[in-house]
């Protein structure tokens, strides 16, 4: 379906705002949840029955891309970072899985990054063989590997399958060398095809392309291009993410000039014609940025309502709670999330000391929980049922968010929410601004200054 926007509503709900990946969102988490409360958090958890997510961050790449927003460390191609990095990452695993004490039931398994295969073969085994001593890795599972495919070969994939990987998601971004050449990306087409054609050959479940759109010297028609060659490849999922521009935040970004940027109307516009030729292409719009062929199970589990978000994105294997290992990476266990700390050398340190390397984190008070749970309504679901509201929190929603009324009443003046019988439902038009819609459910966005911790919502 063709969404017409006009320049005022873009102006409008431009601004800047979470992605929530996470709610509430990391920035106001704090440095005073304790190593020993996580410690019991993950007692309390080894008490249930409850499954897993497990995410293992990797954060080594060897050279850095100018619109990256993620923990990297840039270092040579060397196997003595991967083995150190092992090292400490496997001390880590043991303190959890000894704190859990018990073989927890891995739904979903997620080498994440970085560049997972900044790691060679024998290091990729070790590290499989390691989690499934510790985890019970369930082989019907969804498991995982982000993959750059400048650092990949056919050997090396052969390795990930045979350890059980049935998915991968691919780094695209765009194939413009012009736009590659400002991102210092560099990746031909032809690296795209073999990977592509290795990943069909070797049985994956499923592949997924990543792509950005509002990069540098990005156009309308560099873009569609790029788009027509992703429908050539036909990858079963795409996740199609506006460029997080935080040069404030992130230094290496201050190489971008803000005048090579597509302006808010072409990005807003790029990111609709793509929309368009996908939905054109056999697939579905599942949520806010993902897209997936309509026989993949991305696509069935939205349609059931049994879609998901977390920090691994939009996934149809959820698992009762989510455990993150590695530097920065981040958990949520028992209302409760972790995040271990940023910086490479003093995670080992931690480690060394013989803790558990938590830096910050946050525990969810009553409200977290239920605007948690409403904000994951929206973004996964596209709609609030207000009768599942009160059966799972016995309250009423109208009356819980009675502040809250205002914005739902702009909404649906804008034409973002539809007010239907006992439940709010998101527009077309509201699905490209979703995020917008669920900041006004956010209690801590109502703190000064709390916005400019954020990219611009479109």
């Amino acid at each position: 379906m063709s969404v017409s926007i006009d320049k005022e509503t873009i102006q409008k709900y431009d601004i800047a705002g979470p992605r929530y990946t996470s709610y509430p969102t990391a920035p106001v988490w704090s440095n005073q949840l304790t190593e020993q409360q996580y410690i019991e958090k993950l007692k309390n958890f080894g008490q249930t029955d409850k499954t897993l997510s497990l995410y293992i961050h990797i954060p080594f790449c060897q050279s850095m891309c100018s619109f990256c927003a993620c923990n990297v460390i840039i270092r040579q191609l060397d196997p003595k970072y991967g083995d150190e990095y092992l090292n400490y990452l496997f001390r880590e695993a043991e303190k959890v899985a000894g704190y859990i004490g018990r073989k927890a039931a891995v739904k979903q398994f997620h080498l994440g990054g970085g560049t997972p295969t900044f790691l060679n073969s024998d290091q990729l085994t070790q590290l499989y063989q390691k989690m499934e001593k510790l985890f019970d890795i369930d082989p019907e599972g969804e498991i995982a590997i982000e993959i750059d495919p400048r650092t990949i070969d056919e050997d090396k994939m052969k390795t990930l399958r045979s350890l059980g990987f049935n998915r991968v998601s691919m780094g695209i971004q765009d194939f413009e060398e012009k736009v590659q050449e400002s991102v210092n990306r560099i990746q031909p087409i032809e690296k795209v095809k073999a990977f592509n054609n290795w990943c069909r050959e070797m049985g994956f479940q499923s592949i997924n392309f990543d792509l950005i759109y509002g990069l540098p010297h990005q156009t309308i028609q560099t873009f569609q291009n790029t788009v027509e060659e992703v429908i050539r490849l036909k990858p079963d999922r795409i996740a199609l993410y506006s460029f997080a521009y935080l040069p404030w935040m992130k230094k290496h970004q201050t190489k971008i000039e803000d005048d090579h940027l597509p302006s808010n109307d072409d990005k807003l516009s790029i990111f609709l014609n793509a929309r368009q030729q996908f939905l054109e292409s056999g697939y579905q719009a599942i949520a806010m940025d993902h897209f997936a062929l309509i026989t993949d199970e991305m696509a069935k589990a939205y349609n059931d309502q049994r879609l998901y978000r977390n920090f691994m994105g939009y996934t149809v294997k959820p698992a009762d709670e989510y455990i993150g290992l590695g530097v920065s990476s981040i958990g949520f266990v028992e209302n409760t999330f972790v995040q271990n700390h940023k910086v490479l050398p003093e995670y080992y340190r931690q480690l060394d000391a013989g803790h558990l390397p938590v830096e910050r984190g946050k525990i969810l008070n009553e409200d977290d929980r239920i605007r948690q749970w409403t904000i994951s309504s929206l973004m996964c679901h596209f709609e609030i049922d207000k009768a599942r509201f009160t059966s799972q929190f016995h309250l009423a929603f109208d009356e819980y968010f009675k502040d809250e009324q205002e914005h739902i009443k702009h909404c649906i003046e804008d034409g973002l929410l539809t007010n239907q019988p006992n439940r709010l439902v998101v527009t077309e038009l509201g699905r490209i601004f979703i995020r917008n819609i669920c900041m006004g459910f956010d209690f801590y966005l109502r703190q000064k200054g709390a916005h400019t911790r954020f990219s611009k919502t479109v």
